[in-house]
């Protein structure tokens, strides 16, 4: 199950968080930043594809 883009803001948010208070390990650190990276990529990918839909309905209005 794909999770919403607000569930992983949340997420990512977190782990800015967590890195930014630096109160954790290096391995710590590199495992929040591919969580993050990960959170990003499915982040921008939704946004893609809201704006193919968006784009989608425009021009669907511009045919009527």
């Amino acid at each position: 199950m794909t999770k919403n883009f607000e569930t992983m803001m949340t997420e990512l948010e977190a782990i800015v968080n967590k890195l930014d208070n630096d109160q954790v390990s290096l391995e710590e650190s590199i495992k929040l930043y591919e969580q993050g990276v990960e959170l990003s990529k499915a982040c921008q990918e939704q946004l893609v594809q809201a704006e193919q839909k968006i784009n989608q309905v425009s021009a669907d209005e511009a045919k009527l």
